[in-house]
Order: C-alpha cells, then structure tokens, then sequence
C-alpha cells in the first residue's frame, strides 16, 4: 500500500463517526469470536431462556438454603391447625404504619359440613420479623444454627397453608426441593453419561458391538415404561434409609433413560465417522478415544446440551409421577410427589386447594427448563446470528 493510500485509509477510518467503529469493533469481534462466545452471545438474546435461567439458579438457592428460608423444620406439627389455610399477611398497620403482620387465627367447627373453619383475630395482632431465632438446624450440614430468614413470634405463620397433619406447607416445599431437583441433575448425569458412552461406542465399533447394544436399547423401549418403575420400585425394601431410597430411585430413572440419546449418539457418530478429519485423525494413528472424545463428540457437542436440559424435566416429572402413587421417595423423606399424594383425594383438595401448590412448582420448573432448552437450541444452531 503506498503512502497516499495509507493516508487515505487513516482519514476514513479517522472521520467514522463513534457508532459506525463501534458496529465495525461489534463485527469484527464476532467474526473472531470463538463457538463457546457465540452460544453464550446469542442465548443472552433470547428473553425467555435468560429468564428462566435465573428463575431457576433461584430454585435451586432456595433448595440448598431451605433450612434458612423455612420458618420450620419439614416434620413440626402445629395441635389445633390441621388443614389450616395459608395465613394472610398484611402490611399496613392499624394505626397507618408500615410493618407487615398477621393476626390470630380462630378455629370453628362448623356443624353442616364438620370442617373446621378458621377466621381471623384481629384482637391478636404479630409483627413479622426477618432473620429469627427458631428451630435449630445444620446449615448446608456444616454447623449449627438457629436463625431463620422470617418468623412470627407468639403465634405460627402458614405461607401455604397446612396439611391435615399440620405440618407447615411452605417448610416441607422447599424440603422436598432438595430431593425432586436434584434427582434431576443426578439422573440425566447418570444417564447422560451412558447414553453417551454406549451410544459412542456403538456407532464407532459397529458390527457385534453395535447388535448387541442396540438390541438391549430395543429390550428397554419394548417394556412399556409405568409398569416397569412400579416394579422395581416396588421391589426395593420399604425399611431402607432415605438416602438409600434416593439413591436407588435415581439409578432406576437412569437406567431407563439413557436409551433415546444413545441412539442419537449413534447416528451422529455414523454420520462423522466418514468425514475427512476423522479419516485423517485414523490415517495420523489417533487411538479410538481420542477420536471419539476429540474429534466426533465436538461434533454435536451443542446437541448434547440441549438433550440434558430436556431431559432434566422429564427426570422430574418421572420422580414426581412414582413418588405420587407411592412407589418413589417414602415418608418420612419429603418431594413433591410425596407431598401431592395428600391430593389424591378429590373431597381434600376441594376443601383444601392449597395442597396442589407443590404440583405448581413442579410445572414451573418443567416450564423453565424448557425455556433455556430453546435458548440453548437457538444459541447452538450455526445458521443463526
């Protein structure tokens, strides 16, 4: 380039105005951005998954810090407020004020239908404090403590309600939140991890390895699935230990559900396997790990995400639809299955309507994950920008 055409560069670049650089700088870093840059680029786009993101990092802050967030243990009962109804909160005092409070509740018997009937006393006012002392507790199993993030002293505060062994609704949710979100994670890890090992090794081996393989994934799918979990759900010991229990629960929903993405792995793997690089990576003397972990995984590497966060909701799901009809987490251990078996009884929940808000949680967080498994769907497809 000669000197005037320097110059000229210079005085071009040098009249831009401050947007045009700007948009060009965006350009130019895009261009040069690397796979992992883009997806996070285009997933921070999508509203959607960003939301549900960060409503449900929040889920599982408050699974993890439940014993803080609860104003009461998971099994403490309340004499005198079985099915007692979520407490109202108010905000304004009597005397124009601004403190959030509850009043007294009175309990009824109503003669018609024998239900008890719970009303207000507002002869009985109760400040609500934050960060209590109540019930103590581990915290994150470490040490013990006794504070709490809110409380009522002189009387209980029922966010959600009671159940008719008036337990606190609102401590055991986020108790069973623990077991039926991170079943989830543990699961689709366990069957993730199987999926993508047999499946890999399927498609690249073929022949002997490859009938055998799928012929056990046609054995799985040819069972229909309900009555398999009930049977080997019935199957375990109702004496064994909580953990034991979870454990076991979350190693059968694995075991079945590892065979949907390790046909998909197949086939991806059958597709790769015959383009050139993989052709060269054999021609190189690459062993057969590092061509299926370096170079054909890679290759769909964004499918893969966008299969676990599909996978974790159905994982879910699928603990919540055991635990309900009584073949899943066990009492005295607490999920959200559990805690709607007190909803199979229609004539409870129609008094009781309160005792399908675990079943709210459940479809939210069903909900979520599906909005950050299209985000991630979108943010991975190299057609877009």
């Amino acid at each position: 380039m000669s000197a005037q055409e320097s110059v000229a560069v210079s005085s071009e670049t040098a009249q831009q105005t401050p947007i045009a650089q700007k948009k060009r700088s965006a350009e130019e870093r895009y261009y040069y951005a690397s796979q992992r840059e883009l997806i996070w680029w285009r997933f921070t786009r999508h509203k959607a998954a960003v939301f549900g993101a960060v409503v449900l990092i929040v889920l599982y802050l408050c699974a993890l810090f439940a014993d803080f967030l609860s104003p009461y243990s998971m099994d403490t009962r309340f004499e005198g407020y079985q099915a007692a109804p979520p407490t109202p909160i108010h905000w304004i005092r009597p005397d124009g004020g601004f403190q959030p409070y509850i009043y007294g509740l009175q309990r009824k018997l109503d003669q018609k239908t024998f239900k008890w009937i719970y009303t207000e006393d507002t002869s009985k006012l109760y400040p609500l404090r934050f960060f209590v002392r109540g019930e103590e507790y581990k915290f994150l199993g470490l040490f013990k403590t006794n504070i709490h993030l809110f409380g009522v002293e002189g009387a209980p505060i029922f966010v959600f309600g009671t159940d008719r062994l008036s337990r606190d609704l609102f401590s055991r949710i986020w108790a069973g939140a623990r077991i039926s979100l991170s079943i989830g994670l543990v699961g689709v890890f366990i069957s993730f991890t199987l999926g993508v090992i047999l499946g890999g090794i399927s498609g690249y081996f073929g022949g002997v390895v490859d009938d055998a393989i799928q012929r056990v994934i046609d054995f799985l799918l040819a069972i229909p699935g309900l009555p398999l979990w009930m049977t080997l759900s019935a199957a375990l010991p109702r004496d064994w230990p909580t953990l034991k229990m979870y454990f076991a629960i979350t190693i059968i929903l694995s075991v079945l559900g590892w065979t949907g993405l390790a046909r998909v792995v197949r086939g991806k793997i059958l597709q790769l396997r015959e383009e050139d690089y993989t052709l060269a990576a054999i021609g190189a003397g690459a062993s057969d790990w590092r061509i299926i972990t370096r170079h054909l995984l890679p290759g769909f590497t964004s499918h893969l995400i966008v299969s676990i966060t599909f996978s974790i909701p159905a994982m879910i799901l699928n603990e919540t639809a055991l635990s309900f009809i009584g073949l899943g987490i066990q009492p005295p251990a607490v999920s959200w299955g559990t805690l709607l078996q007190d909803a199979q009884n229609l004539t409870a929940v129609a008094q009781q309507p309160w005792l399908l808000i675990p079943a709210l949680f459940v479809i939210a967080t069903v909900i979520l994950f599906n909005f950050v498994g299209d985000g991630l769907r979108d943010a991975a497809d190299p057609y877009q920008r």
